[in-house]
Order: structure tokens, then sequence, then C-alpha cells
């Protein structure tokens, strides 16, 4: 279990080294209106998973603006996948990859995090063909701060109203302020004021902030 401290505070570090095991090509943010049948997506995502993984997926949950009724994002669904240990990717790499999803993204120096994508989308470099909808699987393991962040942002932001239309606002201001070229991490760097002040009342509220 992280302690509060890991799980409050946000590192601005740049990354220790290339993260890409495959780089997207460059392409538009696309933001949509609230599709409430990300939910059921979602959850046959999630019992894909369980099934292809049994055991070894020790906790599979729906994160991101997609898990959040009410919220514009982009049309792909994020889930959180919570293996023992990410670093043994032979427990888990090659059943994702035969099941047609793209191993994307190593970071080591960041919660040992993998990021597999799935479905179509006009940014895939190399297609994932696992048929399902566009899909992120971010890979962590038990001692991840990230996870608890993920579900309190999320939970959070399914129970306050006024936090909700706060972020929508900023994610149609950043996607509205992109420029040619822009990759996604510029894109949620226009929202981190705003992710930031929602954590801090998300994290009160849970208990992990006085």
């Amino acid at each position: 279990m992280p302690s509060t401290r890991q799980i409050t505070e946000f590192s601005d570090e740049p990354a220790a080294g290339n993260p890409w095991v495959v780089e997207p090509l460059p392409t538009t943010i696309e933001l949509v209106e609230y599709d409430p049948e990300w939910p059921t997506q979602a959850r046959e995502i999630r019992e894909r998973l369980s099934e292809l993984l049994g055991l070894r997926a020790i906790r599979i949950d729906h994160v991101g603006s997609t898990a959040v009724e009410g919220l514009p994002a982009k049309p792909v669904i994020d889930i959180d996948l919570t293996v023992a240990d990410s670093t043994d990717e032979a427990g888990y790499v090659s059943t994702l990859q035969d099941a047609g999803f793209v191993l994307t993204v190593r970071e080591p120096w960041w919660h040992e995090h993998r990021l597999f994508r799935g479905g179509r989308r006009a940014d895939d470099r190399v297609a994932p063909t696992d048929g399902g909808p566009a899909t992120n699987i971010h890979v962590f393991g038990p001692d991840s701060p990230e996870l608890i962040k993920h579900l309190v942002f999320r939970n959070w932001l399914r129970s306050s109203e006024s936090d909700r239309k706060l972020y929508a606002d900023a994610k149609r201001a950043a996607a509205g302020a992109q420029q040619e070229h822009d990759a996604v991490m510029d894109y949620n760097a226009r929202k981190q004021t705003v992710i930031l002040e929602i954590y801090e009342r998300a994290f009160r509220a849970s208990g992990f902030l006085r």
C-alpha cells in the first residue's frame, strides 16, 4: 500500500528515457460529449481481460473521463489493470499481445507503468487487432499510488457536479487551444492547474488530506 504522501504528491520530474515502444502518429485531439455506451464498452473490456488473465488480474478498473457520466472525453476507454508485478512482463505481455493489444509504452521510472492500446484509431502506427473499442490499458503493480489517485479522482467527479463542470470546461478549453503537432501531453499540460485543484478537494473528501 503506498503512503498518503505518495498518493497526494505529484512529481514534475521529466521522463528518465524514451517511454515509447510504439509511438503513435501525430493527430488532433478529439473531444466528444459523453456517450452512454462507454460503461458497457468498459464492462466488456474488463470481462475480456479477466478471461485472458484469470487470477493474474488482481483488479480491473474503468477510470478516466469515460468513467464519469456527463463528462466530455476523448473516445478512448481507460482501464487500470493491476498485476502482482508489472515488471514481470512474461506474466501478461504475450497474453495481451496474442489477443491483439499493442504494447505502446514502458516507463520503468514511473511506477513501472506499461500501456497497451486496443481498438482502432486515427493515430495508430501499429493497429491493434483485438476488435474492441479504442482502449488504453494501464498496467501497474499493487503498490502504485496512481491506482488510488485514479479512483479518488473518478469517484470525486462522479459525486461533485461543480467540479465535473469545472473539469469539463477545462477539457474543452485545452482541446480548443491545441496547435499543429501538439501531443496528448500538451493537451494534458493545459488542464494541469485545474486537475491539481480538483485533486486537492478530492483528497480532502477522501480523507487523504486534512
